[in-house]
């Protein structure tokens, strides 16, 4: 592995708790880039002392990216810049997708170094269909907002990976529980640290266990999809088909509740010809 690093932008990866999950090249690159963009240099100053190594850092967070931005990217042309997040993948849940944009606008090289992801991690510890999953991040914390936020997300078949803190986590549950019904879910909390635990039920049964007891450390809230739909009734066929007859021909409208629906076509034509009858 060259010493050198090329000029441009790396966003690498940082351990979610167990700093032995730092990858050696996530290493090699915080030891040589000209410049690491931090959300607390506290927090990534523990990282680099684990590796023994010192490297200048600026902050680079929600509260000043727009400020700081600029001077990133023009150091971009001829400097190694690092992007890091306080715990796992950058742009999760982070800013750090403005700076891949104009970094690229620029004309700079962006590379990746894949790591540590909370949701990822979540998500092979809930036991839930990982096929096809929806990362949602925090929700809003106003009871409303979060109401209407479950409402948008509740018939999406894939399952929910939620952000959340220790102290709102009972409020969640019972928001979830009440938007989402009884679905499967996991709490996965203190991931990769000594006392990681993903504990499973019913969104209505975790929200019992944690409305008064709030856990410590950081939590990701893992929810199963919803179950298959309810098949839709004759009368369910009869109005679709009505509705479909007054600007369709019988074999389109057919064809269209068919898909619609999921109802088995050649019977909706019958049909059809009855109602056109």
């Amino acid at each position: 592995m060259n010493a050198e690093l090329s000029p441009g932008l790396y966003i690498v990866a940082t351990p979610i708790g167990n700093l032995g999950d730092l990858s050696p090249r996530a290493a090699h690159v915080l030891t040589h880039a000209a410049v690491i963009a931090v959300e607390d240099s506290r927090v990534t100053g523990k990282l680099l002392n684990h590796i023994g190594v010192k490297r200048p850092m600026t902050p680079y967070h929600d509260h000043n990216a727009e400020q700081v931005r600029p001077g990133l990217v023009a150091r971009m042309a001829t400097e190694a810049v690092a992007l890091v997040s306080d715990a796992g993948t950058p742009l999760i849940s982070d800013p750090g997708y403005k700076l891949v944009r104009d970094a690229r606008a620029a004309g700079h090289a962006v590379v990746t170094i894949p790591g540590p992801c909370a949701a990822v991690a979540a998500l092979t510890l809930a036991g839930l269909p990982t096929d096809r999953f929806l990362y949602v991040g925090f929700l809003p914390p106003k009871a409303q907002a979060r109401a209407e936020a479950i409402a948008e997300i509740a018939g999406v078949r894939a399952t929910l990976v939620i952000y959340e803190s220790g102290p709102r986590l009972g409020a969640l549950l019972a928001a979830l529980a009440k938007g989402l019904g009884d679905r499967e879910a996991a709490v996965t909390r203190e991931i990769t640290k000594h006392f990681e635990e993903a504990v499973t039920g019913t969104l209505p049964m975790l929200a019992s266990r944690y409305a008064d007891a709030p856990p410590k450390g950081e939590i990701v809230v893992v929810v199963a999809p919803p179950g298959p739909p309810e098949a839709a009734s004759a009368a369910d066929a009869d109005l679709a088909l009505a509705e479909a007859l007054t600007r369709l021909s019988v074999s389109q409208a057919a064809g269209e509740v068919a898909k619609t629906l999921g109802l088995d076509r050649k019977a909706l034509y019958a049909r059809a010809l009855e109602l056109r009858g």
